[in-house]
């Protein structure tokens, strides 16, 4: 035993204490198991678009055993797939220990700035993954200013201000721009990028917006160059807004000209009443006594079937109206019928309103839209001159005439036909403002709407039944007739105007439905009626309220309604009371003395832009139809009627939402008058 080599002694047992000590050695980390070279690439700077050249990425297995690749992705920054992968490391099988293998990497741009990402290799090894970090700078060879554009709202159809846009070669080499497009509702209105452009050196594109539907429009303008990056794309915008209403919103006007109604007689409606519109229910006779207004049929059949006729000439304009007290009706002679029953005359004939359930179409038609209860005809007597009126704004024979037709043709054969077609002895008086009466020849000469329409090229059609009809205006004047020999042996009307313009049922033309269907209406149409179908008291057979709707319905239910403006009136007053008396010019002096205006007629104004349900009380006249027809198609005035009356404005509202049309119900179907092969002649006077 060696003295004090151990801490412990021996005890008197003989029993050692043992004491283990335990050593805990600390591991050094062993080297890396797989390395990257290099494990930062840094592309610098180069042109959006623009290919670099490779890098290779070496990837060394320094494990004793082989290593499985499972991924490689690039992945992080704003666009990570601008870096590209090449050749890549195997992942099918196991890279052997001690052996490397690449991976190329690229750059190819395609968002403008810096960008970065992170090349990751996902493998067995205990350093996975190993990452490589990459870096590239993408600039622009060729730059626009403003790189996007946002036009101003524009309206439907209509072309904005042309938007300049700056295009620049940034490129170290010149640029040769070999298109320029514009997409959607946008369009090229200037390029000077049509050749090679030098660096550094810029060209203009000039864009236009024309929006075809409302709403945000988007397109995009393309450049296509020979630069990296091509083409250049810049996003184009506009909102299209629905442009306010004007007149010029209205592109066709129908002018439907019944007969020989006045408001008292024909518009007994408790829904118009109520509203405000000046109905009278009584009236009073030459003997200061009061007659109420009594129902009848409004054609030729039912319970009380209108077999007779009013006189309605000038000289029954004049009883009736009386000085303006409105008391001569009653004086009125009657046109007796003789091939029908009842006895003629009767008691209080001419105090007559026609029941309500025949005319509802027209009630319905005037409630929804524009009533006028102050419209009167131009005219003071029977329909001759008042279809110049409607068509000229006159009843003279010449430009400068200043006597007015102021009843029909006399002196007609009965084979004859009307105005340029009458027979050597036809004539039609014409009053003079002095007060003087002569009879002339019915052929004038003078410019009608016709004339202002053709010269602003505006096409129009006048719709007629045949050609020698006292409610076929063109025919009395002599440009529109060109009659096939002069007058007054003419007996057919062969002028240009005749053969483009007036369709006349007779000769098998479209009638206004079919045109309508064909989508051939003209711009300003005129619209005579068949006897049957005119509201002509004791010929009419009760379909013209038919009629009337099936033309409203066919426009409604095209595409011409969201632009179009009917207008339905009557010719005259038909001999019925009416109790409103109209402001005559009777001074010896001015325009129409002694011949204008005459009765009260119903007025109808229905469009899109037609007030809903208003009583129009403004004083209208058929010059105010022609006013109208200036105003919408920006046509001079021809200084007649029209420049004496007023335009309408008060009947429309351009500011409204244009409401759905809503078709109106008829005992009669369209398609009855399309076929009617009933003959289409006037009643037996006017």
């Amino acid at each position: 035993m060696v003295a004090n080599c151990c801490p412990w002694k021996l005890d008197r047992s003989n029993r050692f204490s043992v004491i283990v000590l335990i050593a805990v050695f600390a591991v050094a980390p062993s080297a890396a198991q797989v390395t990257v070279s290099p494990s930062t690439i840094s592309f610098g700077n180069h042109y959006l678009g623009q290919t670099t050249n490779v890098v290779p990425v070496t990837v060394t297995n320094t494990q004793a055993v082989p290593l499985q690749i499972s991924k490689i992705v690039v992945a992080g920054g704003p666009a990570p797939g601008d870096f590209t992968l090449g050749i890549m490391c195997p992942q099918a099988h196991p890279l052997a220990a001690g052996q490397s293998c690449t991976i190329n990497v690229g750059y190819k741009p395609t968002v403008v700035g810096a960008n970065s990402a992170k090349l990751s290799i996902i493998d067995g090894a205990s350093n996975s993954p190993q990452i490589v970090t990459l870096s590239g700078n993408a600039q622009v060879a060729v730059t626009t200013a403003p790189s996007n554009v946002t036009f101003p709202s524009e309206n439907l159809g209509t072309t904005s201000t042309a938007a300049s846009i700056a295009v620049t070669n940034n490129y170290a080499y010149n640029v040769t721009f070999s298109s320029v497009a514009a997409s959607g509702d946008f369009a090229i209105a200037g390029n000077t990028c049509t050749a090679s452009v030098k660096s550094k050196a810029q060209c203009t594109v000039k864009v236009t917006f024309t929006p075809t539907a409302l709403g945000t429009r988007a397109g995009t303008l393309t450049i296509t160059d020979s630069a990296p990056g091509s083409p250049t794309r810049i996003a184009l915008s506009g909102t299209g807004n629905q442009p306010a209403a004007t007149w010029s919103s209205i592109l066709h006007v129908i002018i439907i000209f019944q007969e020989n109604r006045t408001p008292d007689n024909l518009f007994q409606d408790p829904v118009l009443i109520a509203r405000g519109a000046d109905i009278a229910s009584s009236g009073l006779n030459s003997s200061g006594q009061l007659v109420p207004l009594t129902p009848i049929d409004l054609g030729t059949t039912g319970s009380t079937p209108q077999f007779y006729d009013v006189n309605h000439s000038h000289n029954s304009f004049l009883l009736m109206y009386d000085g303006g007290k409105m008391d001569g009706a009653d004086k009125i002679p009657l046109n007796c019928y003789t091939y029908t029953a009842p006895t003629c005359p009767f008691p209080n004939a001419q105090f007559r309103y026609v029941l309500p359930s025949d005319v509802a179409p027209y009630f319905q038609m005037a409630e929804q839209y524009t009533f006028g209860d102050r419209m009167f005809q131009t005219n003071e007597g029977p329909s001759f001159p008042a279809h110049q009126f409607i068509l000229a704004g006159t009843g003279a024979a010449s430009d400068t005439g200043t006597a007015m037709a102021t009843g029909n043709i006399s002196n007609l054969s009965a084979t004859a036909g009307v105005g340029c077609l009458g027979n050597p002895g036809a004539s039609v008086s014409m009053l003079d403002i002095s007060g003087k009466t002569t009879f002339i020849f019915p052929c004038f000469e003078h410019k009608t709407l016709t004339d202002l329409l053709e010269n602003a090229g505006v096409s129009w059609r006048y719709y007629a039944q045949f050609d020698g009809s006292l409610w076929t205006a063109p025919n009395a004047i002599q440009h529109i007739c060109g009659p096939n020999v002069p007058t007054p042996n003419a007996t057919a009307c062969t002028g240009a105007d005749w053969a483009s313009h007036v369709m006349i049922s007779a000769d098998n033309a479209p009638t206004i439905l079919e045109d309508i269907a064909d989508g051939q209406l003209a711009g300003v149409s005129w619209v005579t009626p068949t006897s049957g179908a005119s509201d002509h008291a004791g010929d009419n057979n009760g379909s013209g309220p038919s009629w009337v709707a099936s033309i409203v319905n066919a426009v409604g239910a095209s595409p011409y309604w969201s632009n179009t403006a009917i207008i339905i009136t009557w010719d005259d007053w038909g001999g019925w009371y009416d109790h409103v008396a109209p402001q005559v010019v009777n001074d010896g002096v001015s325009w129409g003395s002694g011949s204008i205006y005459g009765f009260r007629v119903p007025l109808i104004v229905m469009s899109p832009y037609a007030k809903r349900a208003y009583i129009s009380h403004v004083d209208h006249d058929f010059g105010s139809i022609l006013h109208f027809v200036e105003q919408v198609f920006d046509l001079p005035s021809l200084g007649w009627a029209d420049a004496r009356a007023d335009d309408l404005s008060d009947c429309f509202d351009f500011t409204q939402t244009p409401p759905p049309f809503k078709s109106f119900t008829a005992p009669i179907s369209p398609q009855h008058f399309i076929n009617n092969t009933t003959p289409r002649t006037d009643p037996d006077d006017d």
